[in-house]
């Protein structure tokens, strides 16, 4: 029996993109699913889709920028479905725009929802959990967590401030020697209806920075770490190990590179999307976009890395095996000759 089989498990901006992804795969796995979001029509979607998959679910919309609103859902939750085992932050929204044509009022709603959603999520299930004394808190990350890129501040710097924030929230159950987890995962470039809803004042239609991923990767990564929370943080797609890795060596050498590169990756030679954005109210109140966006052809629906990544105690066990195989025939090509 799988792991999250018949636990309550909340997932914040489930309607749509990764979080419509995670829902789907928590069906699979036989979860009670509590999704959040604002969009009426992908909600609804949403709870059809984890019933199709096996699991069984039930909608509470709430804005996740606002903690009232994100404190009376989770307590519905538990009043209605039970204890919460598990929470998942997915919900964000943001602005495609060069720093300076952002204005005040998009950068400081983009941080309420992207950053103090996650804050608000976190602060709930924490007061949920405490008493138990058990739970787990899965925060879905980014490369860009760590690297800021051209045309994205204000993710960007929400995802450097949930990092941060987090990683002072773990440390802080560890000093309480607790048993409710906190656990990381940083996704790479994600084919969702992101880029076709997130305010845009690009030229052209954005496009997530290649190599793309499908969403079930990224609900791969996710749902892993909601059964294996002990690990600190899991890397998803050779992209997001690339990206930290070369941030941590050479950061200097990458905002060159980013400087040359990182705009002209992000456009299509399409027109943009008009009339469409969900920084302000829910793109998906009345049609239902599902998780995948508008670049199928070119995203990759498998990850080696993330299958690595997971089965890390077998993988450097073979790749002993191997080495010491190799030494083996060697010594033994020694002797012989």
């Amino acid at each position: 029996m799988a792991p999250l089989h018949g636990r309550v498990v909340v997932v914040t901006g489930a309607s749509g993109g990764v979080g419509r992804a995670v829902v789907r795969r928590l069906g699979q796995q036989g979860a009670r699913v509590a999704l959040i979001a604002r969009g009426t029509a992908g909600l609804g979607a949403a709870a059809v889709d984890v019933g199709v998959e096996g699991g069984t679910a039930q909608v509470f919309e709430a804005d996740m920028a606002d903690y009232d609103q994100v404190r009376r859902a989770a307590e519905r939750v538990e009043q209605e479905m039970g204890p919460i085992s598990v929470w998942i932050n997915t919900a964000f929204s943001s602005v495609f725009a060069r720093f300076t044509d952002i204005s005040p009022d998009e950068y400081e709603r983009t941080t309420a929802v992207t950053y103090l959603g996650f804050v608000w999520g976190t602060r709930v299930a924490l007061d949920l959990m405490r008493p138990r004394g058990e739970g787990t808190i899965v925060q879905t990350g980014s490369a860009l967590s760590q690297r800021g890129i051209p045309l994205q501040s204000a993710y960007c710097g929400a995802k450097h401030a949930i990092k941060g924030f987090t990683e002072s929230a773990r440390t802080e159950l560890l000093a309480d020697r607790s048993g409710i987890h906190i656990t990381m995962v940083q996704l790479p470039a994600v084919n969702t209806p992101q880029f076709d809803w997130v305010l845009s004042k690009l030229r052209r239609h954005p496009q997530p920075v290649p190599p793309i991923y499908q969403p079930e990767v990224a609900a791969r990564a996710i749902v892993h770490a909601a059964e294996h929370p002990e690990r600190k943080e899991y890397w998803a797609g050779t992209s997001t190990v690339a990206t930290l890795l070369a941030q941590r060596v050479a950061p200097a050498l990458v905002d060159r590179y980013l400087a040359r590169t990182g705009v002209k990756s992000q456009l299509t030679d399409e027109k943009p999307p008009t009339g469409v954005s969900n920084l302000w109210e829910p793109a998906d109140e009345k049609e239902d976009h599902g998780a995948h966006g508008s670049f199928d052809r070119r995203a990759h629906a498998h990850s080696p890395q993330l299958w690595m990544s997971q089965h890390r105690r077998p993988v450097l066990i073979a790749l002993a095996g191997g080495a010491a195989t190799a030494a083996a025939l060697t010594a033994l090509a020694r002797r012989g000759g």
